[in-house]
């Protein structure tokens, strides 16, 4: 399945980059692998879990494979990596096209309040109807109130 006709780092170069300011999103990159990584514990953390090496190992490696349907991106502010949100292109029984799955979502508590998590979740929309996905959908904890109001 791959990555197929997207290409992330071309459809990202100054897409949701605000020139004028600080904030921004962009795809992942292998330069940021440590500031993935701490989000990444972040997210864990937020949701009580803990991921074996070998697992965010096998992600982080996944996330930049080309061959691989799964894809990153981060959230910037102020100069500093403060979010990111990984989604998955995959077939559906419903549609000729893939459909776009948002499964992770994290900015970290001391950036909320911005947009960027909002900003993350437009992102994953505009490389989801680049990928021609007919629909892009994500789940959230019951109890995270801030996410579902997104």
């Amino acid at each position: 399945m791959g990555r197929g006709a997207l290409n992330l780092q071309e459809f990202a170069t100054n897409l949701m980059v605000d020139k004028s300011s600080t904030m921004g999103i962009t795809a992942l990159s292998p330069a940021d692998r440590s500031d993935w990584e701490r989000l990444w514990r972040g997210y864990q953390e937020f949701y009580g879990v803990s991921l074996s090496s070998e697992a965010t190992d096998a992600n982080w490696a996944r996330l930049l494979d080309p061959d691989e349907p799964i894809f990153g991106a981060i959230a910037i502010l102020g100069g500093v990596k403060v979010g990111l949100a990984h989604w998955i292109f995959h077939r559906s029984t419903w549609s000729i096209g893939d459909y776009c799955y948002l499964q992770d979502l994290f900015v970290d508590k001391s950036a909320r309040g911005h947009g960027l998590g909002r900003s993350l979740v437009e992102f994953v929309y505009d490389a989801a109807l680049a990928h021609d996905c007919p629909r892009v959908y994500w789940l959230t904890h019951e109890t995270n109130n801030d996410a579902q109001a997104l």
